[in-house]
């Protein structure tokens, strides 16, 4: 017979975040708990907070823990405790929702008692929801691609960020890639970032056509890192910072300083060892809200692209068809044809 095993209350920024089922298994590996989970949280709380804070963020929800299966709340719900803050943002769709707007660490925890493992935010703050202050990009290794390939790829786009006068953050995504968070003006909308993140992504496919690609259809990546520009569209999330991802291992996206990207080791960073290198070292994207960047130079550089030859990539598929995208169509089941 299970045990009835009672709520447990954290006390954290002056409020009560009611923690139930806190012996539920969330992570098979190690056995660790929806518990094990918050405390992991308040361990690293300013870093997990530094990439949420005052964004819109969806809620990722697994009930039964990593393993099982999850679903999408981007409103929040309507139970929720009135210290919870919300922020509301409209979707291509033209609709409309509040989102969760952590605030605190608070906020934070009270996401993770309804089975939140990762946090995903949007790229804004509720100041001003419709100019991104982030570029993100987003290295996705196709099948079968070392995690070497993701490394070398990271660090080239470290070399076009500062070729265009512009500095990332690099972090591993928790699961088999990497993420580079890029602090930009927010002067530009959703639109003009995807732009600039497409021209980013060919530019370092152009350096390393052999490792690293821009090709939105799967058929056409081969065995390459892919640079998801697409994640800079409105309404599209990454886990962020600290973000504990659905695996048995509990593996967390790690932010690290660019000399540790060459060695970095996705699988030694868990909830089990991060908490201890966040207290000896810091954080290693404490510095991403100092300093904002120009977006011009990689605007000029899809300008260049696009005198070439080289216009717009395909969108995501909920997305209306947009002025001078190509057909939306695989190319293996493309007819001839105007687009």
């Amino acid at each position: 017979m299970a045990k009835n095993v009672p709520p447990v209350e954290i006390e954290v920024d002056d409020h009560t975040v009611r923690v139930s089922n806190p012996d539920k298994v969330f992570f098979s590996a190690r056995g660790e708990t929806k518990l094990d989970l918050v405390r992991y949280y308040l361990a690293v709380g300013p870093g997990a907070l530094r990439g949420v804070r005052e964004r819109p963020t969806v809620l990722k929800r697994y009930p039964d823990g990593a393993q099982g299966p999850f679903f999408y709340q981007k409103r929040v719900p309507d139970s929720h405790p009135d210290w919870i803050e919300t922020v509301t943002v409209s979707f291509p769709s033209g609709r409309t929702v509040a989102e969760l707007c952590p605030v605190d660490v608070a906020h934070i925890l009270w996401a993770v008692n309804l089975g939140c493992l990762d946090l995903n935010p949007w790229p804004i703050r509720r100041s001003d929801v419709d100019h991104p202050d982030e570029l993100r990009i987003d290295l996705d290794p196709q099948p079968e691609v070392p995690f070497d390939a993701v490394r070398v790829t990271a660090l080239e786009a470290r070399l076009v960020l500062d070729d265009h006068h512009m500095a990332g953050f690099p972090k591993t995504s928790g699961s088999r890639g990497m993420h580079v968070n890029v602090p930009i003006e927010p002067r530009w909308g959703f639109t003009d970032v995807r732009r600039a993140a497409l021209a980013l992504a060919r530019e370092i496919e152009r350096r390393m056509p052999d490792i690293a690609t821009s090709a939105w259809w799967k058929e056409k990546r081969g065995p390459r890192v892919f640079i998801d520009y697409n994640q800079n569209a409105r309404d599209r999330t990454v886990a962020s910072a600290y973000s504990v991802r659905a695996n048995a291992e509990a593996r967390v996206s790690c932010p690290l300083e660019w000399d540790e990207v060459l060695d970095a080791d996705p699988g030694d960073l868990t909830i089990a060892t991060v908490p201890a290198r966040f207290a000896e070292r810091g954080d290693p994207a404490e510095g991403i809200d100092d300093h904002r960047y120009d977006l011009s130079p990689l605007l000029e550089l899809a300008e260049r692209d696009q005198a070439e030859g080289l216009g717009d990539a395909p969108w995501p598929p909920h997305f209306a068809k947009q002025r001078g995208e190509p057909r939306r169509v695989a190319p293996s089941r493309a007819r001839p044809g105007p687009d």
